[in-house]
């Protein structure tokens, strides 16, 4: 599977981890809707004749599209996404809206952000037609209904009765309702829109992570203002602020920015805990799809630990990696960035990519929700953004070798070539001190099933330097498990 921002192929795989990832053979690039993301294990196959679903980031309205053979991502370490399917089942490759293929008979791995592009003129005259098709209807039936009134006054007497107008009370909407979680967390979101320096860019969502002005959202989001842009963040109540980027991890999918001359009364959403989420919790997503700001969708948790990969499509970006919540809360383009919610208001996650269709929405060409939504868990972002705060480049955990990407391996395959930087096994490294080689195959991560590369970043990437875990592998038919202390790796370069 694969999964997009919104419908670009999924460029190459981001080299997150110190060593480079083997690219597999490069396949053609397919053209993914907007940000989309696409599960990391190996898709099923479909029936004979059946286009393959695209994933798409959820956050702005235009999305990344996997597509073509994924980039050799460096060493093996959990990122933004990637983690075993079910777990027997391999990882399905989400792109950020849609999805790309990859070499090696590998799925592509890329996911394109659910990122809204900034809606074009067409679009708004569409809305437009909406309208005026529901006022002309409203209008003819008022004249049919009043045509036929008139005719029956003229061949009957009519009596009008007029009801006494009774007053419901109060409504009261109990905090633990969604409405009461909505009316709490909407004044702490905020509608992002980034413009590069030659004016293009797109919309996504965001919300507030403390006092001092933080606004967390996905880094696909704000990708198009990093370099001389321009970034406002728009409050519910219409409040819009100019912002600047404090910090961006591509290969998480996420980033700070921080208003300029932020008001004194902002209320952070208070962060849950995404270990403790469990399939069945009820959730809600808030975010600006295709640019319709500040709506609210509800959903549960379909799955956890789903490994997705997602980019753009770009020529030259790199997919993100993340073991994600999986949820059919309503996601599409624009909701990249915004917060997925628990029942009582708690940020359980952070919306990135969703599984598409190719078919677009509201006349945009643009891939739309089909009830499979991708979010970067929490603790993870949490982890993440408060590393961007503080040092502005984000920190990756990493084992030290490099893996294929490539499928069939029944695992995450060491890479047995040398590049002309790196070694598949680095020297003095994580996976050397442990003992691992080049050929060698990681079956597992702790508890997690390992079944391809990709998957194995993605719950690398979970983790935090210093970490340590147990890495399975098979060498020669054999099984071992050793224990790894995780390396860190520091910016997306």
């Amino acid at each position: 599977m694969s999964t997009e921002n919104e419908g670009t192929a999924v460029p190459p795989a981001p080299s997150a981890p110190p060593v480079p990832v083997e690219s597999p053979a490069a396949s053609p690039q397919a053209t993914a809707p907007e940000a989309q993301t696409t599960p990391l294990p190996p898709v099923p196959p479909s029936a004979p004749g059946a286009p393959e679903p695209e994933l798409a980031h959820a956050g702005q309205v235009p999305a990344y599209a996997s597509a073509g053979a994924p980039e050799t991502p460096q060493g093996a370490g959990p990122g933004p996404g990637a983690a075993a399917w079910p777990p027997p089942q391999p990882p399905a490759t989400p792109s950020y809206m849609d999805g790309g293929g990859g070499g090696d008979a590998h799925p592509p791995w890329g996911a394109t952000y659910d990122q809204q592009p900034k809606p074009k003129s067409g679009r708004g005259g569409l809305f437009a037609a909406v309208l005026v098709a529901a006022l002309v209807a409203g209008g003819l039936g008022g004249g049919l209904g009043y045509t036929l009134a008139k005719g029956n006054d003229e061949s009957t007497t009519s009596t009008t009765v007029s009801a006494a107008q009774q007053s419901g009370g109060d409504l009261k909407r109990d905090a633990g309702t969604v409405a009461g979680v909505a009316a709490k967390a909407l004044p702490s979101t905020v509608t992002i829109e980034a413009e590069s320096s030659s004016g293009e860019g797109g919309t996504g969502t965001g919300f507030v992570f403390d006092t001092q002005g933080h606004i967390v959202t996905n880094n696909h989001v704000v990708a198009d203002a990093v370099d001389g842009g321009k970034l406002t963040a728009t409050f519910p109540d219409g409040r819009k602020y100019d912002a600047e980027v404090v910090g961006h991890a591509q290969g998480y999918d996420v980033a700070v920015i921080k208003l300029k001359n932020a008001p004194s009364d902002l209320q952070p959403l208070t962060l849950g805990d995404s270990d403790k989420v469990a399939v069945g919790d009820s959730t809600i997503a808030i975010g600006a799809p295709f640019g319709l700001s500040n709506t609210v969708t509800t959903g549960i948790i379909s799955s956890k630990n789903r490994p997705v990969a997602s980019s753009d499509g770009g020529t030259t970006s790199k997919p993100s990696y993340m073991s994600a919540l999986q949820t059919d809360a309503s996601i599409n383009p624009g909701n990249s960035g915004g917060p997925l919610l628990d029942a009582s208001g708690n940020v359980i996650g952070i919306n990135s990519a969703i599984q598409s269709s190719s078919s677009g929405g509201l006349g945009t060409g643009q891939s739309g929700s089909i009830g499979l939504g991708f979010a970067i868990p929490i603790n993870q972002a949490k982890y993440v953004a408060q590393q961007l705060i503080k040092t502005g480049k984000p920190v990756y955990a990493k084992i030290g070798a490099s893996v294929t990407l490539t499928e069939g391996t029944g695992g995450a395959q060491i890479s047995q070539k040398t590049t002309d930087t790196t070694a598949p096994v680095e020297a003095g490294g994580p996976a050397a001190a442990a003992g691992l080689k080049p050929g060698d195959v990681i079956t597992k991560l702790d508890d997690h099933v390992i079944d391809s590369g990709p998957t194995l970043i993605g719950e690398i990437w979970t983790h935090k330097p210093g970490d340590k875990v147990q890495i399975t592998y098979e060498r020669d038919g054999k099984a071992k498990t050793v224990e790894l202390t995780l390396g860190s790796r520091e910016g997306d370069s």
